[in-house]
């Protein structure tokens, strides 16, 4: 497969410099834009103008200087024609998702998604008539077996949360592109280690909360796909990001602009260390998923489908046999060993640690969270990059041995 470089990629990207010649893009706080002459205004109702067709802005939950900024760098980064960028990761999933699928239409998603994500899917579309059904999305058959007539969308994460199971893109890719039905792909845990629409994703959904921000101190999201898609979700008229607005603040869009650049050298050390670290524990004998070690099921699938020296990341899950078990380790990891925080969310400085089926794949009742290979006591342990790695392997090590070697 040929090999994507997304820093090369960035570095191709149009520069934006701020206003006066500032090398830092500036702050678009307008909520509103001034047009010269009358006659604009209808051009832009019409979709005849805008940012890219003139340099015209309207209003800022249709279009934001800054906001655009980021955008155009996040679809350099991720291979595609166009992005936008929304208010939250779930907003870019749900509007991604019902620009796409309408009444009696019909999903097949992966059963190893974010909690949130698998609400969505289970509960909430639903009621507006578009069912679900959940696979492994590692089993091909499976999903082949679930496409129905009615299918309009296969969803998958990169990089399953919390399982952390690899989804075949390429394979999925074309099941879906034989039927004409979009891949769509959130690569949350995974930005720069896997690109979805090189390898065959139509459209591709993020957090920027996590890595791509890496500072746990904004919510945020973006969808990355074909021009005319993007153009879709912000029609004034039918477009779901246009119409529930879910806008980017400005201030949020420059603050992870800022974070972009060194977006290479964080997911290098976040997965540096998820391997050192997983590679200890199971010396150990404990039981950890990690894509990077040999015994994962989808070893050779990451690194056939991965760019080329990011790594497998920074998440790792650790199965403590218990949820008792499991809130035992946490409450030594972060109050006796000082070595991460209890805490939702990834892709921080420091390390983040939760047990997920209480946590954030807590509305996934339990018997689909057995399906799926969620145990009750699954540790989710995002790392950070703080303090030496020496230190944080041997406060593990005394942690583990504490907890789950005695």
């Amino acid at each position: 497969m040929e090999l994507y470089n997304p820093e090369q990629a960035l570095l191709n990207a149009r520069r934006e410099f701020g206003e006066h010649g500032g090398v830092a893009p500036s702050i678009s706080r307008s909520a509103t834009f001034t047009v010269m002459h009358p006659g604009t205004m209808p051009e832009i109702f019409n979709g005849l103008k805008g940012p890219e067709q003139g340099g015209c802005f309207l209003y800022s939950r249709h279009f934001n200087p800054t906001v655009d900024v980021l955008s155009r760098y996040l679809a350099a980064m991720e291979g595609t024609q166009s992005a936008i960028c929304t208010a939250s990761g779930m907003s870019a999933i749900s509007c991604a998702v019902m620009q796409i699928c309408k009444s009696h239409d019909h999903i097949v998603a992966s059963e190893s998604i974010y909690g949130g994500t698998h609400a969505l899917f289970e509960s909430l579309l639903p009621q507006m008539n578009i069912k679900t059904t959940f696979v492994d999305i590692t089993n091909l058959e499976a999903v082949k077996a679930a496409i129905t007539k009615e299918t309009k969308v296969i969803y998958t994460e990169t990089m399953g949360n919390p399982t952390l199971k690899i989804a075949d893109i390429p394979a999925l890719a074309k099941e879906a592109h034989k039927l004409d039905i979009k891949l769509m792909v959130d690569n949350t845990f995974s930005p720069l280690i896997f690109t979805p629409r090189i390898l065959g994703a139509d459209v591709v959904v993020y957090s920027l909360t996590k890595y791509i921000n890496g500072a746990s101190d904004l919510i945020a999201g973006a969808v990355c796909g074909d021009q005319s898609f993007i153009q879709e979700l912000m029609d004034l008229h039918t477009g779901r990001v246009m119409l529930l607005g879910p806008t980017m603040d400005p201030r949020v869009a420059f603050d992870v602009l800022q974070r972009i650049p060194h977006l290479p050298i964080r997911m290098r050390e976040h997965s540096r260390r998820g391997l050192a670290m997983a590679e200890m524990l199971k010396k150990m004998n404990i039981k950890v998923s990690y894509p990077g070690l040999p015994d994962h099921p989808q070893y050779e699938k990451a690194k056939e489908l991965g760019n080329a020296g990011y790594g497998t990341g920074g998440i790792l899950a650790i199965d403590c046999g218990s949820r008792e078990k499991a809130e035992e380790l946490m409450e030594v990891l972060q109050n006796e060993e000082s070595f991460g925080m209890i805490a939702v969310s990834l892709g921080y400085f420091d390390t983040l640690i939760s047990c997920s089926g209480s946590s954030t794949s807590s509305e996934i009742d339990i018997e689909d969270q057995q399906k799926m290979g969620l145990s009750p006591g699954l540790l989710r342990i995002a790392l950070g990059y703080t303090g030496d790695l020496e230190t944080r392997m041997k406060q593990m090590k005394r942690a583990v041995k504490k907890v789950l070697k005695r």
